[in-house]
């Protein structure tokens, strides 16, 4: 167990479980996590290994007996005629009968139908009325010669949610935690190994779980395939549905005028999540996004003469066909929806917008085995949050542009409240932690209206920046306006440029003639090496950003050098050395074959893995020699090395403040993934570096 995990366990005793646990018991049942963790969290919520695999054993005798495959389903109907009486976990839909003005309940798995079940319980539990629960239930047999009648007898019936939890506890438990620690009990809770994400990655993960505590939030998130978009909302709370974007109906979504007015989806549950919703040809009723657009507005819908409010929150997640930078070039980051949802009125209403391209694909050393809360019992705090509003906190520290429409701040303001509850809930946050979730927040509704102002001229360009209470105004840029500026700065019609007239992006119904064109926004300086001549300059990059490479960065200022001499502390672990050993082949690169180069190593002796540290340098030293590079390392043995710079015979002092440690973790094993063959395929840690002629 780590520290963090120690300090979980303490702090949250009886709330917490070992996240490998669930692939441990779940076997070959299909259920959602929640539903395994509800099960874990009875039996294994402790640190004790030997309650932990006594506990194991139980869940898995639970799940064998009593949950319903599809294919035992006979099996376990004989079972309850034999034996009178069988408890089953499976996932149960409630509809009115209104011929017989009854309730009558169907089992999913079991495949039983018109069971009957008493009014106070459905009014108790509305759920049951759309979408389905899972439940751990009685059933009884008791058959009558009425041929109209069920034998099949509800005995007793329990949703498999927690019925109680005490917030007041919670508030104080999370101020034992400094902010980073708070994250990554978040992260394991969610599932995933924090160690594997920076900050700004780890805020992505949890901004997918604002929809549960921000009533009406809109939030799309499109990006490759494999990256667990939909994974939150399919398995982490019994508060949230998952759809197929093509399965949905205005009456199953909204209302239904043949069934009386019956309320939908958005009545019943605090966060719907269309999956698969990206796809060009997908056919899309032009009556559903009018009426969502609607919705997502106004907070309300009416199909006849009665209007309805809601608070259900909307996601959309779905698979982009092309690259990030093809998109920016050729299109928008909207280009993969479909036709009737590519529409400005409704991306308009969107709060948020996930960077997916910049969520690493999901690996198996990527999930956690470490302690997080039971999912279930978090989606309770979740949903409890949702009646409070964080949304004034940052007045008091900033003020957003004038420049910003209401709607832009609207997106901003739910943004910034959800990450507040969910990272903050006890208050007492900081300015410069105020600042840091503002900018994130400014940035995700930035994406949405940058990509409006390339699909329709009439959007204007917005100045989305705030000012500090000295007056400071600070300007937010998204990563991808930092990355690729010559494509980003495109208007709707620049985008289209090269393409007939009959393929321009339409506005309002109405055909764009070429000479409609938008005027250009200026682009901004991005951080790039000065190829021809090479300068002082300081260079700042943004934790995801890709496109960088050591040959790039590094390269121009070493050319032509005959001693070159590293000092960075941690050249230790494998990957430490890797990085010396790619660094290593940028000096090759930029040497002359005949020349030979001095390359000396400063570093600090591992004080647990010296003998394998020896190791890699000396593999690095015997490679080198033989392409005339005299590669040699020393120990600094004084304890207060703590500098990470490059220095030439040249000139140039190259001050790195991470060292040459500037890459995420990515699959070093995988011969396959281009992360693993070119530097510029990685994702960046954050980091600086100052070039400095000495």
């Amino acid at each position: 167990m780590s520290n963090l995990d120690t300090k979980i366990c303490d702090v949250f005793a009886g709330l917490v479980v070992r996240k490998d646990l669930v692939k441990t018991v779940k076997g070959n049942a299909i259920v959602p996590s929640y539903v395994l963790e509800y099960l874990l969290g009875q039996y294994c919520a402790t640190n004790d290994e030997d309650s932990i695999e006594s506990g194991i054993q139980t869940v898995k005798e639970i799940l064998a007996k009593h949950y319903v495959h599809r294919n035992e389903a006979g099996l376990i109907r004989s079972t309850i005629r034999e034996k009178g009486r069988h408890k089953v976990i499976d996932k149960v839909s409630v509809a009115l009968n209104d011929k017989k003005d009854c309730y009558e309940m169907s089992f999913s798995n079991l495949g039983i139908k018109k069971v009957l079940i008493d009014a106070g319980t459905v009014k108790k539990h509305p759920k049951f009325l759309v979408g389905g629960v899972w439940v751990i239930a009685d059933v009884e047999y008791d058959h009558i010669e009425d041929k109209d009648a069920s034998p099949w007898v509800l005995g007793t019936i329990k949703p498999i949610q927690m019925s109680h939890f005490d917030y007041e506890s919670y508030i104080e438990s999370r101020k034992q935690f400094s902010l980073d620690e708070w994250i990554d009990v978040l992260v394991q809770s969610i599932g995933f190994n924090p160690d594997y994400f920076g900050r700004r990655s780890k805020l992505m993960q949890l901004v997918r779980l604002i929809p549960f505590c921000e009533r009406n939030y809109n939030l799309i998130e499109l990006g490759p395939k494999g990256t667990g978009k939909s994974h939150i909302y399919s398995e982490f709370s019994p508060h949230g549905i998952l759809i197929s974007g093509g399965e949905v109906t205005v009456p199953k979504l909204f209302v239904s005028n043949a069934a009386n007015g019956k309320i939908g989806l958005v009545g019943y549950w605090d966060a719907v999540a269309f999956d698969e919703f990206a796809g060009k040809k997908k056919k899309v009723d032009k009556s559903l996004v009018d009426i969502m657009k609607n919705y997502m507005a106004n907070k309300s819908f009416s199909r006849g003469v009665e209007t309805l409010g809601a608070d259900a929150s909307m996601v959309f997640v779905g698979n982009t066909e092309h690259s990030l930078p093809y998109m920016l070039k050729h299109s928008d980051l909207f280009d993969a929806l479909p036709e009737k949802f590519y529409d400005s009125a409704f991306l308009d209403r969107l709060h948020c917008y996930i960077p997916g391209w910049e969520v690493d694909i999901i690996r198996g050393e990527m999930f956690s085995s470490g302690y997080g809360f039971v999912v279930d019992y978090l989606a309770e705090i979740l949903r409890h949050l949702r009646n409070q509003d964080f949304s004034d906190q940052y007045k008091e520290h900033f003020s957003l542009s004038t420049d910003i429409s209401t709607r832009d701040r609207d997106g901003i303001n739910k943004t910034f409240s959800g990450l507040m509850k969910i990272l903050f809930p006890q208050g007492g946050a900081t300015s410069e932690e105020i600042e840091a979730i503002l900018q994130f927040s400014m940035e995700g509704r930035k994406r949405v209206k940058d990509q409006l102002f390339r699909i329709d001229s009439t959007y204007a360009d917005v100045n989305f920046s705030f000012t500090d209470k000295s007056g400071k105004e600070k300007a937010v840029s998204t990563l991808e306006e930092i990355e690729y500026p010559n494509y980003f700065h495109q208007t709707a019609i620049e985008t289209n440029e090269g393409l007939p007239e009959t393929d321009l992006p339409k506005s309002n119904g109405i055909e764009l003639a070429a000479s409609d064109k938008a005027p250009s926004r200026p682009i901004r300086s991005t951080p790039a090496i000065d190829a021809v001549e090479l300068k002082e300059q300081h260079l700042t990059f943004m934790e995801n950003q890709r496109g960088v490479s050591y040959d790039e960065l590094i390269g121009p200022y070493i050319k032509g050098a005959k001693h070159i001499t590293i000092t960075d502390p941690y050249i230790r672990l494998f990957y430490q050395a890797r990085n010396l050993m790619e660094l290593m082949e940028t000096i090759v690169k930029n040497k002359a074959l005949e020349d030979e180069v001095i390359v000396s190593l400063v570093t600090v002796e591992d004080e647990f893995k010296g003998e394998d540290q020896r190791n890699f340098l000396e593999q690095i030293q015997s490679s080198m020699f033989t392409v005339g590079i005299k590669f040699a390392y020393s120990f600094d043995t004084t304890g207060s090395q703590h500098a990470r710079h490059i220095v030439t015979d040249t000139g140039w002092k190259i001050s790195l403040d991470r060292g040459l440690d500037i890459f995420q973790q990515y699959d070093m094993n995988d011969t396959f993934q281009l992360s693993n063959r070119l530097q510029k395929h990685r994702a960046c840690k954050a980091f600086e570096v100052t070039f400095i002629k000495v």
